[in-house]
């Protein structure tokens, strides 16, 4: 099986560059993230002409996660048990709202026999930020949701934008990030006790140089400098990191007109 997981920074601009590259890399199995899109808009019929059945969790201008699978889509899930919702930001542009909003950030489905997850964790904003501890408690409830696949036995695999960098060996400069999110001890704190709790994190190796970012700003060529950061993970249990043949970030995908500022990741395995 091909799995990829891609943050493809809404489908609506992306579309002709999303079905070239599916037609390109083949994946049985690809993850989106950021489709910007309502869950009844998503262009299901484009990507059916190519192979592919959707399953998408939309909500229109922001978020979004999206399933496209070529070997199967049961059980689909959109959403979580025990997801906290983000509330609003006190004092900030966004109302206070009465009850936690449920965001389009997660969404799952036994694709091949294998439970697949695409995940859009919260950005997080700024340590101080309301977002910040959001980020941290959704993390937290994925960590429970995702135990409960696991503890089924089936395999499992939690595929997207985390919004965190696990390590310091995963972003260009350690310094430049200090005070910032995605690197904080909390957040990486919260994704290790995910991955404690049976998955493993399958580094793919970058196409050119030596570091495996997956993200890489629009401004200031940060691209072309390398200064990126490894954000986009593929988490998965014992059933497929025993599989794995390969995998690789196609560095590709970010160049040209109009990409997204991240890169595929892409993941074989047998199983």
């Amino acid at each position: 099986m091909r799995l990829a997981t891609w943050n493809v920074n809404s489908v609506k601009a992306r579309l002709p560059r999303l079905l070239e590259w599916l037609e390109q890399s083949a994946p049985d199995v690809l993850c989106l993230q950021e489709t910007k899109l309502a869950t009844d808009a998503f262009p299901a019929e484009e990507v059916k002409a190519l192979g592919y059945d959707t399953a998408h969790h939309g909500e229109g201008r922001w978020n979004g996660v999206a399933l496209l699978s070529r070997v199967g889509l049961d059980d689909v899930r959109r959403g979580f048990a025990g997801d906290p919702g983000w509330g609003g930001e006190p004092g900030g542009e966004e109302p206070l709202f009465e009850e936690p909003k449920l965001e389009a950030r997660a969404v799952s489905a036994v694709c091949g026999g294998v439970r697949v997850w695409s995940v859009y964790v919260p950005n997080g904003r700024a340590p101080e930020s309301a977002h910040y501890g959001y980020k941290l408690n959704w993390l937290e409830a994925l960590r429970v949701a995702v135990s409960q696949d696991l503890a089924t036995g089936e395999p499992v695999a939690v595929c997207g934008d985390f919004n965190v960098a696990p390590a310091d060996s995963d972003v260009f400069d350690p310094a430049a990030f200090i005070g910032s999110t995605h690197v904080t001890k909390p957040e990486r704190d919260a994704v290790a006790a995910l991955v404690a709790a049976g998955l493993s994190d399958i580094v793919p190796k970058p196409m050119k140089g030596p570091n495996p970012f997956t993200y890489w700003d629009y401004r200031a060529g940060m691209f072309h400098q390398d200064k990126g950061m490894r954000i986009d993970l593929a988490l998965v249990s014992a059933a497929v990191a025993g599989a794995v043949k390969g995998a690789y970030i196609d560095r590709e995908a970010r160049k040209g007109k109009g990409p997204s500022d991240h890169a595929p990741v892409v993941i074989d395995f047998d199983i």
